[in-house]
């Protein structure tokens, strides 16, 4: 069955893309499972980390399922309720108070690396491949959809993906910045859990706020001067002081965000 598992392991969430025989396309349903899914993520203080990959190691995510598009975007209400999904559960993984690292295998394609785009941290094998030919399908990519891509690749980048429709390499992908590193096929797994247990050892609270200032220096505009003084939010909490004490005592700090 199409579905969009949630498993939690200590403070490490994975989400999971599970469409078995469409390389884990992602259909209306699938999508509106991802928003709810970040939307429980994002209010779990439990949590440090969330991983979001595919089922099976053929696919992180081969796009949209594209037989649904027969029946559930014909029409322009159809299509904006349709992409209007999609745009929320993109915007779930991009908002998510928690960092998010896409584990990709395989194809991450069209919808796949509009997900993988707006995860924070990007961790594939050397087969990975990456695209959206979606101009051999004789429609165009939802604006609420390029955002993230844009904001991580550029326009430069953007406009190859979209204009030539050309699939690119794990090479070519982490040379134009689109994937954060690139390992052996049978190592993806292992660096990206790796990965979230170096995030979850981290100060949580300071891993939200790297989020949050990173996003508002993107808009281009100067900080107020309360902006400033709430960048110093960090000195009233003990995990603050925690980490100072664990420093000073040659320890490993307890964190908890708090």
């Amino acid at each position: 069955m199409k579905s969009v598992s949630l498993a939690c392991a200590g403070e490490i969430a994975t989400l999971t893309l599970n469409n078995p025989g469409k390389l884990n396309a992602i259909d209306l349903s699938m999508w509106q499972q991802i928003a709810e899914n970040m939307a429980k993520i994002s209010v779990d203080r439990n949590l440090r980390c969330v991983v979001l990959r595919g089922a099976g190691e053929e696919a992180f995510a081969a796009g949209g399922d594209l037989e649904e598009f027969q029946t559930a975007r014909t029409t322009l209400e159809q299509a904006l309720n349709y992409h209007g999904q999609v745009a929320l559960a993109l915007q779930a993984i991009d908002l998510c108070p928690h960092p998010t690292i896409a584990l990709i295998n395989g194809a991450c394609i069209g919808g796949g690396l509009e997900i993988a785009g707006v995860c924070d941290l990007r961790i594939c094998g050397e087969s990975a491949r990456f695209g959206a030919p979606i101009n051999r399908l004789g429609f165009s990519m939802y604006p609420g959809e390029m955002e993230g891509l844009l904001r991580l690749a550029g326009p430069a980048v953007m406009k190859e993906i979209l204009l030539e429709g050309r699939i690119l390499t794990s090479a070519e992908a982490y040379t134009k910045g689109l994937v954060t590193r690139v390992v052996a096929n049978d190592q993806t797994e292992n660096e990206a859990y790796a990965t979230a247990k170096r995030i979850c050892a981290g100060a949580p609270l300071v891993a939200g706020w790297h989020k949050q200032w990173i996003r508002r220096l993107l808009d281009g505009k100067a900080l107020s001067d309360e902006e400033k003084a709430a960048s110093f939010a960090f000195l009233d909490t003990e995990d603050y002081k925690e980490g100072l004490a664990a420093f000073l005592e040659k320890r490993k700090p307890n964190f908890k965000a708090c």
